[in-house]
């Protein structure tokens, strides 16, 4: 059994805290170690960390080998561009078959949060049973506690088979992020679940997939794996391939396509924390509402993150506000409106403003 932790980002949804070369994974925004390390710490418990890669970009890959030096380092995997969940996987998949076995391979993103370790590997190991069986490609649902528009949907089908208690299901659909309307009517429907981005396969399953859905991708890696075979410059001919490969998803490359999707369903605590109001969300609060990290004082301040790191944050008289402070930067906003986030960004982008972000 392997592990894949695709550790890719630029890091815009978190700013002021998270930058391009340190995003949301690489913090300490949920706790005292950072959201990879957490990731690390429980996928440990099941797959020994030399059968553990880490996907990342050249950017990051020091500090992951600074942050996880548990992992060898010829295990973290550096893709020469971002392009995207596909080639990624496509990547750590021929790392796995280049130890001329058929592994399983558990594919995890590294920014997410689990409270429930306990049952997260108990269906990873059910998962993992059933993909030794065939050439399934199991995914996992989260069910969903509102109209989310920021996710993918998996749509449940027919009950497959019980592992261990565990149930697996047919995957009968999947769509991308909905509107409004459309996550209601899901929500509703009562068999549509959040696409959390894990997956369970054999390498062999997955590169098929690839070779029949994604051929251009499958003969790019194929040039990639010939460098490794024959010691060809792999960095080389990686660099010139990545170039040349469109940014595609698995969902929409591969698991939108296939016959053989399956579904089991995550019920262990999952956000993927995908903004400051899901942070705020997600953490312990005061007998005000305040979900607070750093040094704070208020008066009549009410239900409002506030995420600092040396200097003295105060409020007074306001409520449902984000407020987080850095070095070099301050973010203020009403809570609701953190997904926004991601245009300042954009906005220092076009500015020439690079060294803030």
């Amino acid at each position: 059994m392997h592990a894949v932790i695709m550790a890719g980002g630029r890091g815009t949804r978190f700013w002021p805290k998270s930058r391009e070369k340190k995003p949301k994974h690489l913090l300490d925004i949920i706790s005292t170690r950072t959201i990879v390390q957490e990731t690390l710490d429980r996928i440990k418990l099941l797959v020994p960390t030399e059968n553990i890669l880490i996907v990342t970009g050249k950017s990051h890959a020091d500090e992951l080998t600074s942050q996880l030096p548990e992992i060898p380092r010829n295990n973290i995997i550096i893709e020469p561009i971002g392009r995207n969940t596909a080639p990624c996987i496509g990547l750590a998949a021929l790392h796995i078959k280049r130890k001329k076995i058929d592994d399983v391979m558990i594919v995890l993103p590294a920014d997410h949060l689990i409270s429930d370790v306990g049952n997260f590997l108990k269906i990873l190991s059910a998962a993992t049973q059933k993909a030794n069986e065939g050439p399934h490609l199991i995914t996992v649902g989260i069910k969903p506690s509102s109209p989310e528009t920021g996710y993918g949907y998996l749509e449940q089908g027919n009950i497959i088979d019980n592992i261990n208690g565990e149930i697996i299901y047919k995957v009968k659909s999947i769509r991308e992020k909905p509107s409004l309307e459309q996550a209601k009517k899901f929500l509703r429907q009562g068999n549509f679940l959040w696409n959390s981005g894990m997956f369970i396969w054999k390498t062999s399953s997955i590169l098929n997939e690839i070779q029949q859905w994604l051929p251009d991708l499958y003969n790019g890696l194929i040039s990639i794996e010939k460098a490794m075979e024959t010691n060809e410059e792999e960095g080389f001919v990686s660099d010139k391939i990545y170039q040349n490969i469109k940014p595609i998803s698995i969902d929409y490359g591969v698991m939108e396509k296939t016959r053989h999707a399956l579904l089991m369903r995550g019920d262990f605590g999952w956000s993927d924390v995908g903004s400051w109001d899901a942070l705020w969300e997600i953490s312990e609060k005061d007998e005000n509402g305040n979900a607070i990290k750093g040094h704070f004082t208020g008066l009549n301040a009410k239900n409002s993150l506030i995420h600092g790191s040396q200097k003295l944050i105060a409020l007074i008289d306001v409520e449902d506000l984000i407020i987080v402070e850095t070095q070099d930067a301050i973010l203020v906003c009403k809570r609701g409106a953190s997904q926004k986030v991601r245009k300042i960004v954009e906005i220092l982008e076009n500015k020439g403003l690079t060294k803030y972000i």
